[in-house]
């Protein structure tokens, strides 16, 4: 606990953002799995926090476009005292339309990507 200066958390989802490769997840998914699922990243999140040093960052990534997978994961980290979120897109110049919120969004449509997610959350003490 507290000893890590960077720790990447690719939280397990629902794959939801892969369906252009993977089409087949369309059928193993219901939206009941949305609600577990986000309850385990939520608390991944906060345990990958614990594992950070103040000033430590934290990358949470999913390959979900899902709003409670996403930003709703990142808004409940945000509302601790000891959490800040920092802005992703300007990490990424050359990629355009990435920003959603502070967070980064990556879309199929526009990217030529999976549906990828990723928020930076630094330990503030």
């Amino acid at each position: 606990a507290g000893s890590f200066d960077r720790v990447l958390l690719d939280a397990p989802c629902t794959g939801l953002g892969a369906l252009r490769r993977r089409p087949e997840v369309r059928w193993r998914r219901t939206a009941e799995d949305v609600a577990p699922l986000a309850d385990l990243q939520r608390r991944l999140l906060d345990s990958a926090l614990a594992s950070v040093r103040p000033g430590g960052v934290v990358a949470y990534v999913t390959c979900s476009p899902h709003t409670a997978e996403t930003v709703d994961v990142v808004a409940a980290a945000a509302r601790r005292d000891d959490v800040e979120v920092l802005p992703v897109a300007p990490l990424f110049p050359e990629v355009p339309d990435l920003a959603r919120g502070d967070a980064a969004q990556l879309w199929p449509h526009r990217h030529g990507t999976d549906a990828m997610f990723m928020a930076l959350l630094r330990r503030t003490r």
